[in-house]
């Protein structure tokens, strides 16, 4: 009497397995989705998009990677937040704001510059470009992908250039000639970051330059190290803005390059370079300055007195300058853990010094060509957002073409796509100014716009 017929059967079966489906939710349907790609050239724009959600439903997006910290330590950053998902059970970053976590607001960048330090995370393996990406449904991992931001594409060419310490040419392979840009560090001095600069300029379209001019010593975790460039100056002092003469000259003799279009991209210290470069050589089809400055400021180092010496100097003479006050008094902190804002002595010397500042301004009008500024209101390094405001008022006075990007709450650390970590930039002695938010979202809106103004100003990039 207990003996089903064969479809019986089948038919509770397939009943038992439909309920278990039900029960434990469309598991296999959950997806996390990076578009277009999951390995691209860091600041391309992205997707990234939960689909497979119950409509209703709350869930958790997790981002980890490997960030390299001072002296070169690794550590992981972590970034996590809530959402709810929408009717069509999906959870889309660049228009869904988080319930709670690390961020708020709609923003598809959010998990990446909101990452902060955590040594509870559990061990990941990623390398130095990788961001593992994980969606949490009902406290459990339901799907994993892992975003590879790339500094350069593989096909960039990176050649030494020996007439210029440190510096390299990086450029797409092909003979048509491409626009330049000369890449100009700030006082970190070195090659690193004029170095990846160029790595991701040149994946664009362009034939980039990366040209540093000032090679302080460093620390490392057992205390002081050599510079990395011995041959440049130690010492930020009497600087020659005419190396850049030196490099056209050079760029003019190289193939694949079009050196009728050179433009600068200058951050902090570079920018006053730039802008400086700006005024005396109209060759510069146009100038990017990062956090940039309007007057030439004291220079500093190693056997250079205090108040004696610019930062800059041009055909061999050195040009006038706004001296600080308190400077090595404000540097005391790195040694007593006293916050570090190196705005302080320049506001005082530029106050102290109203005769000095006025010899001291770059005089921005003279230079005929486009100008992009960004800079942030809250930048504790020196004013970048009043200086950009006063470089805008002088060149919009002479009916100079000045794109000016002021961000209120951002600081000084402005320079890059806007898709790395942003939490740690006031976290030691030396203080930048802003905060993450502001940051991230700062770089975020002034990346796009860079690119445009490169473009629009410096003509098409061959493909």
């Amino acid at each position: 009497m207990f003996r089903q017929s064969l479809p019986t059967c089948l038919a509770l079966l397939l009943a038992l397995a439909l309920a278990l489906v039900l029960a434990c939710g469309p598991v296999a349907a959950q997806r996390l989705r990076v578009e277009p790609a999951a390995t691209v050239l860091v600041g391309t724009p992205l997707a990234i998009v939960a689909s497979g959600l119950a409509p209703g439903a709350v869930v958790a997006l997790r981002t980890q990677r490997g960030v390299r910290e001072v002296y070169g330590q690794r550590q992981i950053y972590q970034a996590e937040a809530r959402y709810v998902a929408d009717a069509q059970g999906r959870v889309d970053l660049s228009v869904a704001a988080p319930q709670s976590g690390s961020y708020a607001g709609a923003d598809v960048q959010g998990l990446f510059w909101s990452a902060a330090p955590t040594r509870d995370a559990a061990p990941v393996e990623l390398g130095d470009e990788q961001v593992r990406l994980s969606l949490h449904v009902d406290g459990r991992e339901a799907d994993v992908t892992t975003l590879t931001l790339n500094r350069q594409a593989g096909q960039v060419r990176t050649t030494p250039v020996p007439e210029f310490p440190g510096a390299v040419l990086a450029s797409l392979p092909g003979a048509v000639p491409r626009p330049v840009i000369i890449a100009l560090g700030g006082s970190e001095g070195g090659s690193l970051s004029v170095r990846r600069a160029a790595g991701l300029w040149a994946s664009m379209g362009y034939a980039v330059l990366a040209l540093p001019y000032y090679s302080p010593g460093g620390w490392d975790a057992n205390g002081p190290t050599p510079p990395e460039l011995p041959q440049l100056p130690a010492a930020f002092a009497e600087i020659p803005v005419d190396r850049l003469e030196s490099a056209r000259a050079w760029l003019q003799r190289q193939p694949g390059v079009d050196a009728t279009r050179i433009g600068l991209l200058g951050v902090s210290k570079g920018a006053e370079f730039a802008l400086l470069a700006a005024t005396k050589m109209p060759w510069i089809r146009a100038v990017v300055a990062v956090v940039p400055s309007d007057v030439v400021w004291e220079g500093w180092g190693p056997g250079v007195p205090a108040g004696q010496k610019p930062s800059f100097s041009w055909q061999g003479q050195p040009l006038p300058f706004v001296p600080y006050v308190g400077f090595a008094q404000e540097m005391q902190g790195f040694a007593t853990g006293r916050p570090v804002r190196i705005r302080r002595p320049q506001d005082a010397g530029r106050a102290a010094h109203p005769q000095a500042a006025a010899a001291a301004r770059i005089p921005v009008e003279a230079y005929a060509g486009p100008v992009l500024l960004i800079a942030g209101g809250d930048d504790q390094v020196w004013d970048s957002g009043g200086m950009a405001q006063s470089i805008a008022a002088s060149r919009q006075a002479a009916g100079r073409e000045t794109v000016t990007l002021i961000y209120p709450d951002a600081g000084h650390a402005l320079s890059g796509p806007g898709w790395s970590p942003t939490t740690t930039f006031n976290a030691g002695p030396m203080k930048m100014g802003g905060r993450p938010e502001a940051d991230g979202r700062a770089m975020a809106d002034a990346w796009p716009k860079t690119q445009a103004f490169l473009r629009r100003t410096l003509g098409p990039v061959p493909d």
